[in-house]
């Protein structure tokens, strides 16, 4: 399967087919990624990152993966030493680092700036987060983790809980879901329900989701538990915030009666939302979750730059 040069903008843009191939070169890319294996996979080739947004895990997880194949980053630094500062436009920024490198990472606040980008680039542009819209590569790790847990994902059911509103990941990730033979079931304060166009894609694809406000009704019969953090920043109003925040806890009371392999997964930072005292037990696996990023976004670098064949 070629994905030479393919952007990564929107997980509708993939297909099964094309997301089980990508998570299998993830499978080979582990031991490179744990430091295990040499792969100068990417030696010569540059990775511009272009974080507008601040950013943890997915910066430095996307820093590693080139690092690892022995690529270099070219690192676009505080935006207050930019020349964004002084006004230059998306377009022209993708234009002038579409020739400094040969493929471009973009997180940006606005929604639909990562499939902008595409269209003045040359070189594949791999979407990072836009706004409240799409995170694919978030989403692939996720699918990858998953997989690699539960060893596989059809006859799943998948609890989304918290800022399901403007929560990008999940979106994603719903959509991707919607690939497989899923339950999936939405919980969140009536504030911060799943967009009304997620659900509709959804349904067209055959899966009606269940949405609740209460937790207990469903988490013994999740297979998956996907937290999320209302995100403080992503609200209109500290007003609007503080009507929400706190809504949902998970504790070792919460986990009492679940299914015995069921795993909690959150995409983190987390807040509040989980206590501590759960990452001992055997159903976390978000930093597990974490580490992932590594392998699917060193699979998703290779694959874009034509040397799958390498892996």
């Amino acid at each position: 399967m070629n994905l030479k040069g393919k952007d990564v903008i929107s997980i509708d843009d993939f297909s099964r087919k094309e997301l089980e191939h990508i998570l299998k070169v993830a499978k080979k890319m582990v031991p490179v990624a744990q430091g295990k294996k040499d792969l100068k996979l990417l030696q010569g080739r540059i990775m511009a990152s272009l974080f507008f947004e601040p950013s943890t895990r997915t910066r430095l997880s996307f820093s590693a993966a080139m690092n690892r194949l022995d690529g270099s980053v070219l690192e676009f630094g505080e935006l207050e030493k930019t020349s964004v500062k002084k006004g230059e436009t998306l377009a022209d920024t993708i234009r002038m680092v579409d020739g400094y490198s040969d493929v471009i990472v973009l997180r940006h606040n606005s929604e639909g700036a990562a499939r902008l980008a595409a269209k003045f680039a040359d070189k594949p542009v791999l979407n990072a987060g836009d706004g409240t819209g799409q995170h694919p590569t978030q989403t692939m790790l996720d699918l990858f983790t998953i997989m690699e847990e539960r060893k596989k994902i059809d006859g799943s059911h998948i609890v989304f809980l918290g800022d399901l509103k403007y929560g990008r990941t999940v979106h994603s990730l719903a959509q991707a879901l919607a690939m497989y033979d899923v339950e999936m079931t939405f919980i969140s304060p009536k504030e911060l329900h799943m967009p009304k166009h997620i659900v509709d894609y959804l349904k067209e694809k055959g899966i009606t989701p269940k949405e609740s406000q209460s937790l207990t009704k469903h988490i013994k019969s999740a297979d998956v538990l996907y937290v999320t953090r209302i995100q403080k920043e992503r609200f209109p109003s500290e007003s609007e915030y503080s009507t929400v925040a706190g809504a949902y806890r998970i504790d070792l009371d919460t986990l009492e009666g679940v299914k015995d392999d069921m795993i909690i997964m959150h995409p983190l930072p987390r807040v509040s939302e989980i206590h501590p005292d759960v990452d001992g037990t055997k159903h976390a696996v978000y930093f597990r979750q974490a580490f992932n990023g590594v392998p699917v976004r060193m699979a998703l670098l290779s694959l874009a730059l034509g040397k799958e064949g390498q892996v």
